[in-house]
Protein backbone atom coordinates (compact mmCIF):
# COMPACT_ATOMS: atom_id res chain seq x y z
CA UNK A 1 0.00 0.00 0.00
CA UNK A 2 1.25 3.40 -0.82
CA UNK A 3 -0.17 5.10 2.27
CA UNK A 4 2.02 6.54 4.93
CA UNK A 5 2.43 4.55 8.16
CA UNK A 6 2.38 6.90 11.22
CA UNK A 7 2.30 4.38 14.02
CA UNK A 8 5.99 3.66 14.72
CA UNK A 9 7.52 7.05 13.97
CA UNK A 10 4.88 8.61 16.20
CA UNK A 11 5.84 6.29 19.06
CA UNK A 12 9.52 7.08 18.57
CA UNK A 13 8.98 10.83 18.73
CA UNK A 14 6.98 10.56 21.95
CA UNK A 15 9.69 8.48 23.54
CA UNK A 16 12.33 10.99 22.57
CA UNK A 17 10.27 13.83 23.99
CA UNK A 18 9.74 11.88 27.23
CA UNK A 19 13.43 11.10 27.55
CA UNK A 20 14.24 14.79 27.01
CA UNK A 21 11.76 16.03 29.67
CA UNK A 22 12.79 13.64 32.45
CA UNK A 23 16.27 15.15 32.98
CA UNK A 24 14.82 18.64 32.79
CA UNK A 25 12.28 17.81 35.48
CA UNK A 26 14.99 16.23 37.66
CA UNK A 27 17.29 19.25 37.23
CA UNK A 28 14.46 21.62 38.03
CA UNK A 29 13.65 19.62 41.14
CA UNK A 30 17.24 19.61 42.31
CA UNK A 31 17.54 23.35 41.68
CA UNK A 32 14.40 24.04 43.69
CA UNK A 33 15.71 21.95 46.57
CA UNK A 34 19.38 22.86 46.53
CA UNK A 35 19.23 26.28 44.95
CA UNK A 36 20.13 29.64 46.66
CA UNK A 37 18.14 30.64 49.71
CA UNK A 38 16.56 34.11 49.54
CA UNK A 39 18.23 34.93 52.81
CA UNK A 40 21.62 34.77 51.07
CA UNK A 41 20.80 37.62 48.72
CA UNK A 42 22.90 40.75 48.78
CA UNK A 43 21.87 43.77 50.89
CA UNK A 44 23.43 47.09 51.72
CA UNK A 45 23.22 47.54 55.48
CA UNK A 46 23.47 51.21 56.31
CA UNK A 47 21.27 50.97 59.39
CA UNK A 48 21.27 52.67 62.82
CA UNK A 49 23.78 51.31 65.29
CA UNK A 50 22.79 49.72 68.59
CA UNK A 51 25.83 48.92 70.64
CA UNK A 52 26.75 47.89 74.14
CA UNK A 53 29.06 50.38 75.72
CA UNK A 54 31.92 48.74 77.50
CA UNK A 55 34.54 46.11 76.90
CA UNK A 56 33.23 43.13 74.97
CA UNK A 57 34.74 40.33 72.92
CA UNK A 58 33.40 39.92 69.37
CA UNK A 59 33.04 36.68 67.51
CA UNK A 60 35.29 36.18 64.53
CA UNK A 61 34.21 37.85 61.30
CA UNK A 62 35.25 37.74 57.68
CA UNK A 63 37.79 40.13 56.30
CA UNK A 64 35.04 42.01 54.51
CA UNK A 65 33.21 42.75 57.72
CA UNK A 66 30.28 40.38 57.35
CA UNK A 67 29.59 38.00 60.25
CA UNK A 68 28.33 34.46 60.08
CA UNK A 69 25.44 34.01 62.48
CA UNK A 70 23.99 30.72 63.57
CA UNK A 71 20.28 30.04 63.83
CA UNK A 72 18.70 32.40 66.46
CA UNK A 73 17.45 29.45 68.47
CA UNK A 74 21.05 28.28 68.60
CA UNK A 75 22.21 31.71 69.69
CA UNK A 76 19.76 31.68 72.57
CA UNK A 77 21.13 28.35 73.71
CA UNK A 78 24.73 29.52 73.69
CA UNK A 79 25.24 30.75 77.22
CA UNK A 80 26.67 34.21 77.59
CA UNK A 81 25.87 35.41 74.07
CA UNK A 82 23.83 38.46 73.25
CA UNK A 83 22.84 39.37 69.70
CA UNK A 84 23.08 43.03 68.88
CA UNK A 85 22.96 45.03 65.68
CA UNK A 86 26.10 46.73 64.48
CA UNK A 87 26.81 48.95 61.55
CA UNK A 88 28.13 47.16 58.48
CA UNK A 89 30.98 49.30 57.32
CA UNK A 90 31.98 47.01 54.40
CA UNK A 91 29.22 47.89 51.93
CA UNK A 92 27.22 45.07 50.32
CA UNK A 93 27.98 41.79 52.04
CA UNK A 94 26.53 38.32 51.99
CA UNK A 95 24.74 37.15 55.16
CA UNK A 96 25.11 33.39 55.17
CA UNK A 97 22.32 32.15 57.42
CA UNK A 98 19.71 29.46 57.39
CA UNK A 99 17.29 31.68 59.28
CA UNK A 100 14.22 32.91 57.44
CA UNK A 101 14.76 36.65 57.94
CA UNK A 102 11.90 39.04 57.41
CA UNK A 103 12.40 41.01 54.22
CA UNK A 104 10.97 44.48 53.84
CA UNK A 105 11.86 47.75 52.20
CA UNK A 106 14.12 48.53 55.14
CA UNK A 107 17.54 46.88 54.71
CA UNK A 108 18.29 44.41 57.47
CA UNK A 109 21.14 44.80 59.94
CA UNK A 110 24.27 42.82 60.01
CA UNK A 111 24.18 40.83 63.23
CA UNK A 112 27.08 40.17 65.52
CA UNK A 113 27.38 37.76 68.44
CA UNK A 114 29.07 39.31 71.45
CA UNK A 115 30.50 37.39 74.37
CA UNK A 116 29.18 38.89 77.60
CA UNK A 117 31.27 38.66 80.78
CA UNK A 118 30.44 35.64 82.90
CA UNK A 119 31.40 37.38 86.15
CA UNK A 120 29.72 40.54 87.49
CA UNK A 121 31.45 43.65 86.22
CA UNK A 122 31.51 47.03 87.87
CA UNK A 123 31.39 48.93 84.58
CA UNK A 124 28.05 50.50 83.77
CA UNK A 125 26.61 49.38 80.42
CA UNK A 126 24.35 51.55 78.30
CA UNK A 127 22.24 50.51 75.33
CA UNK A 128 22.43 53.53 73.05
CA UNK A 129 20.43 54.25 69.92
CA UNK A 130 22.32 56.15 67.26
CA UNK A 131 19.02 56.63 65.44
CA UNK A 132 15.69 56.82 67.28
CA UNK A 133 13.64 55.53 64.32
CA UNK A 134 11.14 53.10 65.94
CA UNK A 135 10.53 51.32 62.64
CA UNK A 136 14.17 50.35 62.47
CA UNK A 137 14.06 49.15 66.08
CA UNK A 138 11.11 46.87 65.27
CA UNK A 139 12.93 45.65 62.18
CA UNK A 140 15.93 44.84 64.33
CA UNK A 141 13.79 42.62 66.54
CA UNK A 142 12.42 40.90 63.44
CA UNK A 143 15.94 40.29 62.18
CA UNK A 144 17.23 38.95 65.47
CA UNK A 145 14.27 36.67 66.23
CA UNK A 146 13.48 35.66 62.68
CA UNK A 147 9.78 36.46 63.24
CA UNK A 148 7.75 38.53 60.80
CA UNK A 149 6.45 41.71 62.41
CA UNK A 150 2.89 40.94 61.30
CA UNK A 151 2.88 37.90 63.59
CA UNK A 152 4.20 39.64 66.68
CA UNK A 153 1.81 39.93 69.65
CA UNK A 154 0.18 43.34 70.21
CA UNK A 155 2.57 44.28 73.02
CA UNK A 156 5.81 43.16 71.43
CA UNK A 157 9.10 44.01 73.13
CA UNK A 158 11.20 46.86 71.84
CA UNK A 159 14.95 47.20 72.03
CA UNK A 160 15.11 49.91 74.62
CA UNK A 161 16.21 49.82 78.24
CA UNK A 162 13.28 49.11 80.51
CA UNK A 163 12.77 51.20 83.62
CA UNK A 164 14.20 49.33 86.59
CA UNK A 165 13.30 49.60 90.24
CA UNK A 166 16.31 51.89 90.62
CA UNK A 167 15.00 54.11 87.83
CA UNK A 168 11.69 54.43 89.65
CA UNK A 169 13.53 55.14 92.89
CA UNK A 170 15.53 57.93 91.26
CA UNK A 171 12.33 59.32 89.70
CA UNK A 172 10.80 59.51 93.20
CA UNK A 173 13.86 61.40 94.43
CA UNK A 174 13.56 63.85 91.55
CA UNK A 175 9.95 64.51 92.52
CA UNK A 176 11.01 65.04 96.13
CA UNK A 177 13.69 67.54 95.07
CA UNK A 178 11.15 69.44 93.02
CA UNK A 179 8.67 69.51 95.92
CA UNK A 180 11.33 70.82 98.31
CA UNK A 181 12.37 73.54 95.88
CA UNK A 182 8.75 74.58 95.46
CA UNK A 183 8.20 74.66 99.23
CA UNK A 184 11.04 77.10 99.89
CA UNK A 185 8.92 80.11 99.05
CA UNK A 186 5.51 78.50 99.44
CA UNK A 187 2.93 78.27 102.19
CA UNK A 188 3.29 76.16 105.30
CA UNK A 189 2.13 72.56 105.13
CA UNK A 190 -0.20 71.42 107.88
CA UNK A 191 0.95 68.70 110.26
CA UNK A 192 -0.94 67.13 113.14
CA UNK A 193 2.19 66.79 115.29
CA UNK A 194 4.46 69.71 114.58
CA UNK A 195 4.97 72.45 112.02
CA UNK A 196 8.54 73.80 111.92
CA UNK A 197 8.51 77.56 112.04
CA UNK A 198 10.82 80.33 113.16
CA UNK A 199 14.43 81.51 112.80
CA UNK A 200 15.78 78.29 114.36
CA UNK A 201 15.54 76.78 110.88
CA UNK A 202 17.50 77.75 107.81
CA UNK A 203 14.27 77.34 105.85
CA UNK A 204 11.38 75.96 107.87
CA UNK A 205 9.11 75.30 104.88
CA UNK A 206 11.78 73.44 102.93
CA UNK A 207 12.68 71.36 105.99
CA UNK A 208 9.07 70.44 106.64
CA UNK A 209 8.43 69.41 103.04
CA UNK A 210 11.68 67.44 102.97
CA UNK A 211 10.76 65.68 106.21
CA UNK A 212 7.33 64.73 104.86
CA UNK A 213 8.87 63.46 101.63
CA UNK A 214 11.26 61.37 103.70
CA UNK A 215 8.38 59.86 105.64
CA UNK A 216 6.59 59.12 102.39
CA UNK A 217 9.31 57.23 100.53
CA UNK A 218 12.69 56.88 102.29
CA UNK A 219 13.85 53.26 102.66
CA UNK A 220 16.94 51.92 104.41
CA UNK A 221 18.36 48.44 103.92
CA UNK A 222 20.30 47.09 106.91
CA UNK A 223 22.83 44.40 106.09
CA UNK A 224 22.17 41.36 108.24
CA UNK A 225 25.72 40.03 107.98
CA UNK A 226 27.87 40.22 111.10
CA UNK A 227 27.41 39.02 114.66
CA UNK A 228 27.13 40.86 117.99
CA UNK A 229 28.76 42.35 119.96
CA UNK A 230 30.58 44.26 117.21
CA UNK A 231 27.72 44.20 114.70
CA UNK A 232 24.00 44.85 115.28
CA UNK A 233 24.86 46.08 118.77
CA UNK A 234 26.19 49.15 120.55
CA UNK A 235 26.35 50.99 123.85
CA UNK A 236 23.13 52.60 125.12
CA UNK A 237 24.26 54.05 128.47
CA UNK A 238 27.36 56.16 127.85
CA UNK A 239 28.55 59.13 125.84
CA UNK A 240 28.55 56.75 122.88
CA UNK A 241 24.94 55.75 123.52
CA UNK A 242 23.71 56.98 120.14
CA UNK A 243 25.58 54.18 118.38
CA UNK A 244 23.55 51.51 120.17
CA UNK A 245 20.32 53.50 120.14
CA UNK A 246 20.38 54.15 116.42
CA UNK A 247 21.32 50.56 115.51
CA UNK A 248 18.50 49.24 117.68
CA UNK A 249 15.96 51.80 116.44
CA UNK A 250 16.61 51.27 112.72
CA UNK A 251 16.61 47.48 113.03
CA UNK A 252 13.26 47.57 114.86
CA UNK A 253 11.72 50.13 112.53
CA UNK A 254 8.97 49.08 110.13
CA UNK A 255 8.45 52.42 108.41
CA UNK A 256 11.92 53.13 107.06
CA UNK A 257 13.63 49.76 107.11
CA UNK A 258 13.08 47.58 104.07
CA UNK A 259 13.94 43.91 103.76
CA UNK A 260 14.17 44.25 99.98
CA UNK A 261 17.48 45.85 98.98
CA UNK A 262 16.10 46.70 95.54
CA UNK A 263 13.73 49.19 97.20
CA UNK A 264 16.41 50.86 99.31
CA UNK A 265 17.63 54.41 98.89
CA UNK A 266 20.56 53.83 101.24
CA UNK A 267 22.34 50.89 102.88
CA UNK A 268 23.37 50.83 106.54
CA UNK A 269 26.59 49.19 107.74
CA UNK A 270 25.55 48.12 111.28
CA UNK A 271 28.86 48.07 113.11
CA UNK A 272 29.63 50.02 116.28
CA UNK A 273 33.02 51.71 116.50
CA UNK A 274 32.73 51.77 120.29
CA UNK A 275 32.31 47.99 120.22
CA UNK A 276 35.20 47.60 117.78
CA UNK A 277 37.39 49.46 120.25
CA UNK A 278 36.15 47.34 123.15
CA UNK A 279 36.31 43.89 121.55
CA UNK A 280 38.74 44.10 118.61
CA UNK A 281 41.34 46.69 119.56
CA UNK A 282 44.15 45.41 121.78
CA UNK A 283 44.31 47.80 124.70
CA UNK A 284 47.41 50.04 124.82
CA UNK A 285 48.75 48.44 121.65
CA UNK A 286 48.39 51.63 119.61
CA UNK A 287 47.68 49.31 116.70
CA UNK A 288 44.60 50.27 114.70
CA UNK A 289 45.17 47.37 112.30
CA UNK A 290 42.66 44.87 113.78
CA UNK A 291 39.84 47.43 113.57
CA UNK A 292 40.70 48.31 109.99
CA UNK A 293 40.88 44.64 109.02
CA UNK A 294 37.49 43.92 110.60
CA UNK A 295 35.81 46.76 108.70
CA UNK A 296 37.61 45.87 105.46
CA UNK A 297 36.59 42.21 105.72
CA UNK A 298 32.99 43.20 106.40
CA UNK A 299 32.76 45.48 103.37
CA UNK A 300 34.40 42.79 101.23
CA UNK A 301 31.76 40.30 102.38
CA UNK A 302 28.77 42.51 101.60
CA UNK A 303 30.44 43.66 98.38
CA UNK A 304 30.76 40.03 97.29
CA UNK A 305 27.24 38.99 98.27
CA UNK A 306 25.38 42.02 97.00
CA UNK A 307 25.87 44.31 93.98
CA UNK A 308 25.00 47.54 95.76
CA UNK A 309 28.35 48.56 97.26
CA UNK A 310 30.14 48.14 93.93
CA UNK A 311 27.27 49.73 92.01
CA UNK A 312 27.79 53.11 93.69
CA UNK A 313 31.32 52.56 95.08
CA UNK A 314 29.76 53.01 98.51
CA UNK A 315 28.13 56.39 97.86
CA UNK A 316 24.66 55.24 98.97
CA UNK A 317 26.01 53.46 102.07
CA UNK A 318 26.39 54.94 105.53
CA UNK A 319 27.68 54.08 108.96
CA UNK A 320 27.27 55.88 112.27
CA UNK A 321 29.90 56.50 114.94
CA UNK A 322 30.14 58.60 118.06
CA UNK A 323 33.46 57.25 119.28
CA UNK A 324 36.52 59.45 118.81
CA UNK A 325 37.88 56.89 116.35
CA UNK A 326 34.83 57.05 114.11
CA UNK A 327 36.53 59.16 111.40
CA UNK A 328 39.68 57.01 111.49
CA UNK A 329 37.61 53.85 111.02
CA UNK A 330 36.41 55.06 107.63
CA UNK A 331 39.99 55.22 106.40
CA UNK A 332 40.07 51.42 106.46
CA UNK A 333 38.64 51.51 102.93
CA UNK A 334 39.24 54.45 100.56
CA UNK A 335 35.68 54.46 99.18
CA UNK A 336 34.19 54.31 102.69
CA UNK A 337 36.08 57.50 103.54
CA UNK A 338 35.78 59.22 100.19
CA UNK A 339 32.29 58.28 98.99
CA UNK A 340 30.14 56.93 101.80
CA UNK A 341 27.93 59.01 104.07
CA UNK A 342 29.75 59.16 107.40
CA UNK A 343 27.40 59.97 110.28
CA UNK A 344 29.77 61.29 112.93
CA UNK A 345 29.66 63.00 116.29
CA UNK A 346 33.19 64.27 115.67
CA UNK A 347 32.39 66.49 112.72
CA UNK A 348 35.76 68.17 112.38
CA UNK A 349 36.41 69.85 109.02
CA UNK A 350 40.14 70.01 109.73
CA UNK A 351 40.16 66.20 109.84
CA UNK A 352 38.31 65.59 106.59
CA UNK A 353 34.66 66.00 107.56
CA UNK A 354 32.72 67.16 104.49
CA UNK A 355 29.40 68.83 105.38
CA UNK A 356 27.97 68.26 101.89
CA UNK A 357 28.52 64.49 102.12
CA UNK A 358 28.86 63.62 105.81
CA UNK A 359 26.37 64.06 108.66
CA UNK A 360 27.01 65.69 112.03
CA UNK A 361 24.87 64.28 114.81
CA UNK A 362 24.87 64.95 118.57
CA UNK A 363 26.82 63.17 121.23
CA UNK A 364 24.32 62.29 123.97
CA UNK A 365 25.35 60.91 127.34
CA UNK A 366 22.43 58.71 128.41
CA UNK A 367 23.66 57.70 131.85
CA UNK A 368 20.53 55.69 132.60
CA UNK A 369 19.60 54.81 129.04
CA UNK A 370 16.73 57.30 129.13
CA UNK A 371 16.16 61.08 129.06
CA UNK A 372 13.63 60.91 131.89
CA UNK A 373 14.55 63.37 134.62
CA UNK A 374 16.99 65.34 132.46
CA UNK A 375 14.52 67.39 130.43
CA UNK A 376 13.38 70.87 131.37
CA UNK A 377 14.52 73.91 133.30
CA UNK A 378 13.41 77.32 134.57
CA UNK A 379 12.70 80.38 132.47
CA UNK A 380 15.32 83.00 131.61
CA UNK A 381 14.41 85.23 134.56
CA UNK A 382 15.14 82.46 137.07
CA UNK A 383 18.72 81.80 136.01
CA UNK A 384 21.11 83.81 138.20
CA UNK A 385 24.45 82.58 136.80
CA UNK A 386 25.85 84.04 133.61
CA UNK A 387 27.80 80.92 132.55
CA UNK A 388 28.85 77.51 133.84
CA UNK A 389 31.28 74.69 133.06
CA UNK A 390 32.61 71.70 134.97
CA UNK A 391 34.98 69.11 133.52
CA UNK A 392 38.49 67.72 133.57
CA UNK A 393 41.49 68.55 131.43
CA UNK A 394 40.50 66.71 128.29
CA UNK A 395 42.00 67.99 125.06
CA UNK A 396 43.77 71.28 124.25
CA UNK A 397 40.90 73.76 124.75
CA UNK A 398 39.80 73.10 128.33
CA UNK A 399 43.17 73.99 129.89
CA UNK A 400 42.89 77.40 128.22
CA UNK A 401 39.37 77.86 129.57
CA UNK A 402 40.37 76.82 133.10
CA UNK A 403 43.46 79.01 133.03
CA UNK A 404 41.44 82.12 132.28
CA UNK A 405 38.22 81.50 134.22
CA UNK A 406 38.58 78.90 136.97
CA UNK A 407 37.79 80.66 140.26
CA UNK A 408 38.27 84.03 138.54
CA UNK A 409 34.73 85.43 138.34
CA UNK A 410 31.51 84.80 140.29
CA UNK A 411 29.41 85.25 137.16
CA UNK A 412 31.30 82.62 135.22
CA UNK A 413 31.49 79.39 137.19
CA UNK A 414 34.27 77.24 135.74
CA UNK A 415 35.33 74.14 137.66
CA UNK A 416 37.59 71.20 137.08
CA UNK A 417 35.64 69.30 139.73
CA UNK A 418 32.37 70.37 141.33
CA UNK A 419 32.35 70.84 145.12
CA UNK A 420 30.74 68.04 147.12
CA UNK A 421 26.98 68.20 147.26
CA UNK A 422 26.64 70.40 144.17
CA UNK A 423 24.47 68.89 141.43
CA UNK A 424 25.80 69.19 137.89
CA UNK A 425 22.32 69.35 136.36
CA UNK A 426 21.14 71.89 138.93
CA UNK A 427 24.03 74.13 137.93
CA UNK A 428 22.97 73.82 134.29
CA UNK A 429 19.44 74.89 135.21
CA UNK A 430 20.70 77.90 137.14
CA UNK A 431 22.83 79.20 134.27
CA UNK A 432 21.91 81.42 131.36
CA UNK A 433 24.76 80.11 129.21
CA UNK A 434 26.40 76.68 129.36
CA UNK A 435 29.99 76.46 128.13
CA UNK A 436 30.66 73.54 125.77
CA UNK A 437 34.38 73.36 125.00
CA UNK A 438 35.68 70.55 122.81
CA UNK A 439 37.75 67.75 124.31
CA UNK A 440 40.31 65.82 122.31
CA UNK A 441 37.68 65.74 119.59
CA UNK A 442 35.32 68.54 118.61
CA UNK A 443 32.09 66.95 119.84
CA UNK A 444 30.87 67.29 123.41
CA UNK A 445 27.82 65.83 125.19
CA UNK A 446 27.50 69.18 126.98
CA UNK A 447 25.76 70.67 123.96
CA UNK A 448 22.75 68.37 124.34
CA UNK A 449 22.88 68.61 128.15
CA UNK A 450 22.52 72.38 127.79
CA UNK A 451 19.62 72.04 125.36
CA UNK A 452 17.85 69.52 127.58
CA UNK A 453 17.95 71.89 130.56
CA UNK A 454 17.00 75.06 128.63
CA UNK A 455 20.48 76.60 128.86
CA UNK A 456 21.83 78.47 125.82
CA UNK A 457 24.88 76.48 124.63
CA UNK A 458 28.19 78.26 124.02
CA UNK A 459 30.20 76.28 121.49
CA UNK A 460 33.92 76.76 122.10
CA UNK A 461 35.65 75.01 119.28
CA UNK A 462 37.44 75.40 115.99
CA UNK A 463 36.44 73.50 112.84
CA UNK A 464 33.30 72.02 114.43
CA UNK A 465 30.15 71.51 112.35
CA UNK A 466 27.18 71.47 114.78
CA UNK A 467 24.58 68.70 114.54
CA UNK A 468 21.87 68.99 111.89
CA UNK A 469 23.33 72.27 110.67
CA UNK A 470 21.78 71.56 107.26
CA UNK A 471 18.41 72.28 108.87
CA UNK A 472 19.08 74.21 112.08
CA UNK A 473 20.27 77.81 112.26
CA UNK A 474 22.54 77.48 115.28
CA UNK A 475 23.28 81.20 115.48
CA UNK A 476 19.66 81.81 116.47
CA UNK A 477 19.82 79.74 119.66
CA UNK A 478 23.52 79.33 120.55
CA UNK A 479 26.75 81.30 120.80
CA UNK A 480 29.90 80.32 118.93
CA UNK A 481 33.22 81.37 120.45
CA UNK A 482 36.58 80.61 118.89
CA UNK A 483 39.43 79.37 121.06
CA UNK A 484 41.36 82.62 120.65
CA UNK A 485 38.41 84.55 122.08
CA UNK A 486 38.22 82.62 125.37
CA UNK A 487 39.78 85.56 127.30
CA UNK A 488 36.90 87.74 126.02
CA UNK A 489 34.22 85.27 127.03
CA UNK A 490 32.43 87.45 129.57
CA UNK A 491 32.50 90.44 127.27
CA UNK A 492 30.95 88.43 124.45
CA UNK A 493 28.15 87.04 126.62
CA UNK A 494 27.31 90.40 128.21
CA UNK A 495 27.02 91.95 124.76
CA UNK A 496 23.86 89.89 124.23
CA UNK A 497 20.92 91.98 125.38
CA UNK A 498 18.35 90.54 127.85
CA UNK A 499 15.70 90.70 125.16
CA UNK A 500 17.88 88.82 122.70
CA UNK A 501 18.77 86.24 125.34
CA UNK A 502 15.09 85.57 126.12
CA UNK A 503 14.48 84.89 122.43
CA UNK A 504 17.49 82.58 122.22
CA UNK A 505 16.49 80.68 125.34
CA UNK A 506 12.95 80.21 124.04
CA UNK A 507 14.31 78.85 120.78
CA UNK A 508 16.42 76.34 122.68
CA UNK A 509 13.20 74.92 124.08
CA UNK A 510 11.70 74.78 120.59
CA UNK A 511 14.57 72.83 118.99
CA UNK A 512 14.90 70.45 121.96
CA UNK A 513 12.53 67.94 120.37
CA UNK A 514 15.15 67.34 117.65
CA UNK A 515 17.67 66.13 120.25
CA UNK A 516 15.42 63.97 122.38
CA UNK A 517 15.87 60.20 122.46
CA UNK A 518 12.69 58.12 122.57
CA UNK A 519 11.99 54.42 122.51
CA UNK A 520 10.22 53.84 120.25
CA UNK A 521 11.24 56.96 118.29
CA UNK A 522 8.85 59.87 117.88
CA UNK A 523 8.47 62.12 114.86
CA UNK A 524 11.09 64.87 114.62
CA UNK A 525 13.22 63.39 117.43
CA UNK A 526 16.95 62.70 117.18
CA UNK A 527 16.49 59.35 115.41
CA UNK A 528 14.36 60.94 112.70
CA UNK A 529 16.70 63.93 112.41
CA UNK A 530 19.63 61.59 111.80
CA UNK A 531 17.63 59.80 109.13
CA UNK A 532 16.62 63.12 107.62
CA UNK A 533 20.23 64.23 107.35
CA UNK A 534 21.09 61.00 105.55
CA UNK A 535 18.03 61.49 103.34
CA UNK A 536 19.25 64.97 102.37
CA UNK A 537 22.65 63.59 101.36
CA UNK A 538 20.95 60.92 99.27
CA UNK A 539 18.99 63.63 97.46
CA UNK A 540 22.30 65.17 96.39
CA UNK A 541 23.39 62.41 94.01
CA UNK A 542 22.00 59.87 91.59
CA UNK A 543 22.87 56.21 91.28
CA UNK A 544 22.93 54.59 87.83
CA UNK A 545 22.79 50.88 87.14
CA UNK A 546 22.49 49.87 83.50
CA UNK A 547 24.10 46.46 83.71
Amino acid sequence: MGGVRWGRPESSSSMKLFLLMVPLVLVAGLVSVLGPNPSSWLFSANAPVLYLEGSVTSSSSTSSGAVTVTNPSEVKQREGLVVVAVENRGGEKVISDDTDFNHSSTPPFSVQAIQTPQQPVMMTHHFIYKNKDEQNVSQLWANVTGVNESYLPPERPKLQRKFSILDRTEAGLRQARAAIREARNGNQTQDIDYVPVGPMYNNANAFHRSYLEMEKQFKVFVYEEGEPPVFHNGPCKSIYSMEGNFIHAIEMNDQFRTRDPEEAHVFFLPFSVAMLVQFVYVRDSHDFGPIKKTVTDYVNVIGGRYPYWNRSLGADHFYLACHDWGPETSRSIPNLNKNSIRVLCNANTSEGFKPSKDVSFPEINLQTGSINGFIGGPSASRRPLLAFFAGGLHGPIRPVLLEHWENKDEDIQVHKYLPKGVSYYEMLRKSKFCLCPSGYEVASPRVVEAIYTGCVPVLISDHYVPPFNDVLNWKSFSVEVSVKDIPRLKEILLSISPRQYIRMQRRVGQVRRHFEVHSPPKRYDVFHMILHSVWLRRLNFRVHDDQ
